[in-house]
């Protein structure tokens, strides 16, 4: 079974088909790097896939259940554009609540534990509000990873993070691949994307132009899949 399969997948946003029948999968323990100009689809999809919004024909599973039910938004971590962390509280109390949200046995620890990881264990007791855009978006990073997902969806995962905080996750991403888990992440920045990467998808105005293994070619030159199946 597939960690994610997306099947014959359309959203349409009055009668613009912003995903035109896009059909992938991610097996367990793969990094997809989902990849494609601005307005391909690309956050639509990473969407669909974490639940928040439902295709126009076509379904997603997440281990062979739809990504709506409970149990099974547990099992996902998602960044995506808003840091959706709260800025009146601290980065200590932003983790234990969500820790509380997802049912941790010891949601502070956890907070405590994810802080670190994050370098962000010398501001736990700062007000979000007061954080640069990198350390929210570091913030962001620890809330998705805090309930050891099994399937992380990141959508520019490195928008805003200076170079230590692109390390640090990158490491992280590593971690959880070692780990077995399950990583679609969209972004630009080929580079960082296809060092991670162990299979990629193209979207081209809605479609996937492609969805194959992620070649030591394609690693090297990260245009090189823009230039042989990009758009026409």
């Amino acid at each position: 079974m597939s960690a994610v399969a997306v099947d014959g997948v359309w959203k349409f946003y009055g009668d613009f088909p912003a995903l035109r029948d896009v059909r992938l999968e991610a097996a367990a323990g793969s990094c997809l790097a989902l990849i494609g100009r601005n307005g391909a689809g690309k956050t639509t999809l990473l969407r669909i896939m974490a639940g928040f919004s439902r295709p126009g024909r076509g379904q997603v599973r997440i281990f062979g259940n739809t990504p709506r039910e409970t149990e099974t938004r547990r099992q996902i971590g998602f960044i995506g554009h808003g840091i959706s962390v709260y800025d009146e509280l601290s980065a200590l109390e932003n983790l234990t609540l969500f820790g509380k949200l997802y049912g941790l046995a010891d949601p502070r620890r956890a907070a405590l534990e994810w802080l670190e990881r994050t370098g962000l264990e010398r501001v736990r007791n700062g007000l979000v509000r007061e954080f640069s855009r990198g350390m929210r978006q570091r913030l962001a990073v620890a809330r998705a990873f805090l309930h050891e997902p099994s399937v992380l969806l990141l959508d520019e995962p490195f928008t805003a993070l200076d170079d230590r905080a692109i390390a640090v996750l990158q490491t992280l991403l590593r971690q959880a691949l070692a780990a077995g888990k399950t990583i679609i992440l969209s972004t630009h920045q080929l580079r960082e994307a296809l060092e991670l990467a162990s299979h990629v998808a193209l979207l081209n105005r809605g479609q996937a132009a492609f969805c194959g293994s992620c070649t030591p070619e394609m690693a090297a030159d990260p245009g090189l899949i823009y230039a042989r199946y990009g758009e026409g």
